[in-house]
């Protein structure tokens, strides 16, 4: 087995209105806007990215614009939550933050531990989490929420699973992930250093809906490795194991596989670099349309297909503390 995955590099999700997605996470959630590309595979249509200050691995939830697709609630064979870290003591300020912007958010508990659980536009279930983090990242300076309250990147993701057992043998004895705790039908993984940002929920639902990707929904989770060659150790790994794992894809912001675990979500393994800067300098992040160099030859007719996205500009200039 190759050196341990660290952990969740993106999250990727299907929105049906870029603009409130934008508005949603940059003016309720504070994450910058790090990112406005197309999706290479559909490349008429985005791919949007948000993050900290430079869109640290760790911390981006990027979306794939589809307004077109029908829109269902996400069920078994998916992954049905998404939850970031806060600072331990924030889960308060959250939730009067929440309530002022009209966002509903409700208290749960997870392993001993309060969270807020509400939805974005697109009705995607979020969780924040109170947990300590040492996952480095870069915090946004001109951000509408202080340094001290804004979220540090990705806790966990919660997989929706008809039948656990295939899913949590490739889990552990693949993947490396290590089984903790366990509430009714939800048992706990890490990875890597373990804590936030390395931690998978696996639910197992044989009775609930089957899920089917729509708007709303999560399209995959990507999980971390630092380099190419790591990569390339996954990828032998897993083909050993059965799966069946796409070539190596340059994404140009990182490089990429793909294959689905046995309860059919799909993973993806993306190197760490070269990162968002690699066209854009930091201060300039998100302010306009992001292609790789064979897009390129595209910008005119993407220029006009695309729907103007408006980032709410009194956040980028620091306007708004709260």
């Amino acid at each position: 087995m190759p050196a341990s995955i660290p952990g969740i590099h993106h999250v990727t999700c299907i929105t049906g209105d870029v603009q409130k997605n934008v508005d949603f996470y940059v003016s309720v959630l504070g994450l910058r806007f790090v990112k406005k590309s197309i999706n290479q595979d559909l490349p008429d249509t985005y791919h949007l990215y948000f993050g900290d200050h430079v869109g640290s691995p760790g911390t981006a939830m990027t979306f794939f614009g589809w307004p077109t697709w029908p829109r269902r609630n996400a069920g078994s064979g998916q992954i049905t939550t998404v939850a970031f870290t806060v600072p331990e003591d924030s889960l308060d300020f959250w939730r009067s933050r929440l309530k002022k912007l009209g966002v509903e958010a409700t208290r749960t508990s997870r392993f001993d531990t309060e969270v807020l659980v509400l939805q974005d536009a697109d009705g995607i279930e979020l969780e924040l989490v109170p947990r300590a983090t040492s996952l480095h990242t870069v915090p946004w300076p001109n951000g509408p929420v202080p340094a001290e309250h804004a979220i540090r990147g990705f806790h966990s993701v919660t997989m929706t699973v008809a039948e656990a057992g295939a899913t949590i043998e490739l889990l552990t004895k693949t993947m490396g992930f290590r089984r903790g705790a366990r509430e009714g039908s939800r048992t706990r993984f890490e990875t890597g250093g373990g804590g936030p940002d390395s931690t998978l929920d696996v639910v197992e639902s044989p009775e609930g809906p089957v899920g089917e990707e729509s708007i709303g929904t999560v399209h995959h989770v990507a999980w971390r490795v630092p380099d190419d060659e790591r990569q390339k150790e996954w990828r032998e790994s897993l083909l050993a194991a059965g799966r069946n794992v796409t070539p190596v894809i340059d994404r140009w912001y990182f490089k990429s596989i793909y294959y689905r675990e046995p309860g059919g979500i799909l993973f993806e393994i993306a190197t760490d670099g070269p990162g968002f800067t690699i066209d854009e300098k930091p201060e300039a992040l998100g302010s306009s349309l992001s292609l790789p160099p064979w897009f390129q030859v595209r910008r005119d007719r993407l220029d006009q297909v695309l729907t103007p996205i408006v980032v709410p500009t009194d956040l980028i200039q620091g306007r708004v503390s709260s």
